[in-house]
């Protein structure tokens, strides 16, 4: 850990701060972080100076140009340097008498998380559920996508229903979706995923976080996000060139729990 009082100057600094959250878990150049912010280039690059200097952040050379990323374990070892206890870390209006605090319906919900990496790049991989005629080639079975509503059958009769609530290209779509299937007991309504597609190598890193309300719910999803991302992974290459010939899946039964 270095100076303390370096990094806990470098911290007072809102735009620091919004910086840090920015290259938490990727490495952009200081142009592409300058976009996000009304100041200049050369602002930007003091910022970067000053949480580099103080150890939050790291760059690495890229050709001509650099990008920075921050160090997560850094800020990990700012807590512990404090030596404090997660009551340190409370915020001053959580106090449980607050009138703001019975003003909010708060909730932890679990998550599931599923992840693949494809060789395809970002834009091309975030076309793959926006571009309903890839989609279609790489899931397996046809796929409707209009006005943000998209549908499908898989090949054993599930219908899959759903619309995009959010779509930021070529990063992040946030749906809502469900499905109906007599077989299976779950979800009994809407639920919420967030995908998220980053750069990594000369392909993409595509990631899913699943809510869910129960156990039961989070074993299927865990299932049926690994076939969705396995089928991902197998066909997306192929699915992208127009060219390439997929077959359909052809139609299979169910398989049905023994009592």
């Amino acid at each position: 850990m270095r100076d303390i009082q370096k990094v806990l100057a470098a911290l007072t600094s809102p735009v620091r701060r919004e910086i840090l959250g920015l290259i938490w878990d990727r490495e952009l150049s200081a142009g592409e972080i300058a976009a996000a912010f009304p100041v200049t280039k050369p602002t930007i690059s003091q910022h970067l100076a000053v949480l580099r200097e103080a150890g939050l952040a790291e760059s690495t050379a890229v050709g001509t140009s650099r990008r920075y990323r921050a160090r997560q374990d850094a800020l990990r070892g700012l807590r512990a340097a404090l030596g404090g206890s997660a009551g340190r870390w409370t915020n001053a209006d959580h106090d449980p008498a607050s009138p703001e605090r019975a003003s909010a319906d708060v909730r932890t919900t679990p998550v599931v998380v599923a992840s693949t990496d494809v060789d395809t790049g970002q834009e091309v991989t975030f076309a793959a559920f926006t571009d309903p005629a890839v989609y279609s080639r790489w899931l397996g079975v046809p796929v409707t996508l209009r006005d943000g509503r998209f549908a499908c059958t898989m090949e054993w009769g599930t219908n899959v229903r759903g619309r995009y609530e959010l779509v930021c290209p070529p990063e992040l779509i946030v749906m809502r979706w469900d499905f109906e299937d007599g077989n299976v007991p779950v979800p009994g309504g809407e639920m919420t995923g967030y995908l998220r597609i980053q750069p990594r190598g000369a392909g993409a890193h595509v990631e899913v976080h699943q809510l869910v309300d129960t156990a039961t719910q989070a074993r299927f999803m865990e299932a049926a996000w690994a076939m969705v991302l396995g089928r991902l992974k197998a066909g997306i290459a192929s699915a992208c060139d127009p060219g390439a010939v997929a077959a359909p899946r052809p139609r299979r039964p169910k398989h049905r729990k023994l009592a």
